[in-house]
């Protein structure tokens, strides 16, 4: 199998007119610089490094209210519906929402997963017949990290997490934990975990930097839905400037699963460049989920997804990085794939 067009190569996303050629194994078996007539655009899938699919029940649900009123556990509205919710009405929702990710060339979602060990079961059989990889941070119980794909922890002011940290590490799998999203109270707690990765982080403090900074640990921002809540935007490029980011869409009920709009609304609102923002809506999310895919490189398995370049929107861009953060979206997919 093999693909043509403009190919985004490497860590760097270099624009490289040529093929990409993928072996009978679904690996990336050369890239090859030749003058090709496609106008096609071909990169990494995303992986769209947070999301609470569960709230797919709830689309829209709950506007006007803050952020403790939306999500706050136990009685916040998303935790009200999903106990109201059937599993048959949670897996439907959550399957729709997966296959549009997939659509819109997700190769991956880093899910923080309620419901504990169920919750786990659910998003697996939300996920049956799509080939996009949802993985489960679980919480609840350290048997819901066991049957999942990591732990995702809500926030260090709500517990006590130093068990499931040391069983998490244990395990082998990857921790994250929501950080200063509402205010900077929780993030000295969440760092003294040494996790894996940091979500929002949109009220660190000087000290706060410097911790995040020599730790190095990565952050996953969520923008869209720090606006929607009102709790702020996060300081990206001083984030940028310390540690790793990557790029998440966070609740269903806020925002539309889509990387193509959360990479334009970060691009339009910071001073991050093109290429920063793809590599965290690709890259780097797979780099914090342990995933063998990510760039395109001979070796790595083909994850990627193909743009019209000649499409309505897409035809004249001069610069195919800026073209793909700033302006493509669903309706420009040529091809997704995921499973050669």
């Amino acid at each position: 199998m093999e693909r043509t067009g403009t190919i985004l190569r490497g860590r760097q996303l270099e624009p490289v007119e040529g093929r990409i050629v993928i072996d009978e194994t679904g690996r990336i078996e050369a890239i090859e610089e030749e003058s090709v007539e496609s106008s096609d655009v071909v990169l990494p899938a995303f992986v769209n490094a947070h999301t609470h699919v569960g709230d797919s029940i709830a689309k829209e649900a709950g506007g006007g209210l803050s952020l403790e009123e939306l999500v706050a556990p136990p009685d916040g509205l998303k935790h009200r519906l999903l106990r109201e919710a059937s599993r048959e009405e949670l897996v439907s929702a959550m399957h729709r929402s997966l296959q549009f990710m997939q659509r819109g060339g997700a190769a991956a979602c880093l899910d923080f997963r309620e419901g504990d060990v169920e919750g786990v079961r659910t998003l697996e059989a939300a996920a049956d017949g799509l080939e996009i990889d949802a993985l489960s941070f679980a919480r609840g119980s350290v048997d819901a990290m066991e049957a999942g794909d990591g732990f995702g922890a809500s926030g260090a002011n709500d517990a006590d997490f130093d068990r499931e940290r040391t069983a998490t590490r244990k395990a082998g799998k990857p921790f994250g934990i929501h950080a200063g999203e509402a205010d900077p109270s929780d993030l000295n707690g969440a760092l003294d975990l040494e996790p894996d990765f940091l979500v929002h982080v949109v009220h660190p403090k000087p000290i706060h930097l410097d911790r995040i900074a020599d730790s190095e640990v990565p952050i996953v921002v969520c923008p869209r839905s720090n606006l929607v809540t009102g709790v702020g935007f996060p300081p990206v490029s001083e984030l940028a400037e310390r540690t790793t980011l990557a790029l998440g869409t966070d609740n269903v009920m806020l925002n539309s699963p889509s990387m193509f709009r959360e990479m334009e609304f970060l691009a339009k609102c910071s001073d991050l460049p093109a290429e920063t923002i793809l590599r965290m809506a690709t890259i780097n999310g797979a780099e914090i989920a342990g995933l063998e895919y990510g760039s395109l490189e001979p070796g790595r398995p083909a994850r990627l997804l193909v743009l019209d370049g000649d499409s309505d929107n897409l035809a004249g861009a001069r610069d195919p990085v800026r073209a793909v953060v700033r302006r493509a979206g669903v309706d420009d997919v040529r091809d997704v794939i995921l499973d050669p």
